[in-house]
């Protein structure tokens, strides 16, 4: 755990390509969970960048409801960053192109998603298992591009075939300017110890930024991530849901060297509170309510009220 005279040794803030962020902690992409309203939540609470949920490349998708309001960026603090899904060179570009053209400062491509209904696609972490097409996927999508391209991956399809190390090489070489790592393999989904061993693999194999990804909860958890991975920089997916604040928390260790204080369920509530406001705007209430009990499930385990609010939707 880092100790309150312990200030990190890292600069402020990182650069993704001419992006300058101001600071090291980013939001992850989920699937229905960071649309508008979490990701203007993220920012505000001290994230640098919140990635978009996962938007489908093919031509077919891009005007659908789902695909609307997954790219609308109207009052968004930039930068923008848009994740694209898709296994066919020519449709990411395109999706590139496109995403650019509505907004996206940053276009990121998903290697990392490890659902049954994604995989059998033959998308997101089902790539890994097709270095080849990888390749070509990325320098497709990084010749289309005039913003930075990152990407998301896993450390591998299984734990006999962690090759995360060698689409990281891939990705630097074709342009890709920076990565970041969930720590498990597509087969351990999101359970199981966080791989920190192949995480730094990758941070030591390219010269491009590295960001953490997998079970920050806690300052305590960020500190060992940065430890055991080396890398200066982290992603946060369910974390936040579980703390909004857990990226201020870190972003004030890094410039402090000091915690703050826990939050009360009152300003917890008040952030439900707006949140679900929002999405009232354009969800049915059924979905709101849905909304709402991820967060409070993520929130129960660390603090009772939420498990009595959860326990009442």
């Amino acid at each position: 755990m880092p100790g309150t005279a312990c200030i990190d040794d890292i600069p402020s803030g990182m650069a993704i390509g001419k992006i300058a962020l101001q600071g090291r902690v980013i939001a992850a992409p989920m699937a229905g969970v960071s649309d508008q309203p979490y990701r203007s939540l993220a920012r505000r609470f001290g994230a640098a960048l919140a990635v978009s949920e996962m938007v489908s490349a093919s031509p077919q998708l891009r005007h659908s409801r789902k695909s609307r309001q997954r790219t609308t960026h109207d009052g968004e603090t930039g930068p923008v960053s848009v994740q694209l899904l898709g296994a066919e060179p020519q449709q990411m570009a395109d999706a590139a192109r496109h995403n650019i053209a509505g907004g996206a400062d940053i276009i990121d491509i998903n290697l990392g998603c490890p659902t049954k209904k994604v995989c059998k696609r033959l998308v997101g972490s089902a790539l890994m298992r097709d270095e080849p097409l990888v390749r070509r996927i990325l320098e497709a999508v990084v010749s289309a591009s005039t913003v930075p391209v990152t990407l998301k991956m896993r450390t591998g399809w299984d734990r006999d075939s962690r090759n995360a190390p060698t689409i990281a090489r891939i990705a630097e070489e074709v342009g890709i300017q920076a990565l970041s790592v969930h720590g498990r393999s597509r087969e351990c989904r999101y359970h199981g110890p966080i791989d920190y061993e192949t995480i730094a693999r990758v941070k030591w194999s390219v010269s491009i930024p590295v960001i953490a990804n997998g079970d920050i909860w806690t300052l305590e958890d960020y500190w060992k991530a940065r430890t055991l991975s080396g890398c200066a920089d982290v992603m946060l997916g369910r974390g936040i849901l579980a703390d909004p604040w857990l990226a201020r928390r870190i972003k004030h260790w890094q410039r402090h060297g000091e915690t703050l204080p826990a939050t009360p369920w009152s300003a917890r509530a008040e952030i439900l509170h707006a949140y679900a406001q929002r999405m009232r705007a354009h969800l049915p209430e059924k979905v709101v309510v849905s909304l709402l009990k991820q967060w409070l499930n993520q929130m129960r385990g660390r603090h009772e009220e939420a498990a009595r609010r959860f326990a009442a939707l």
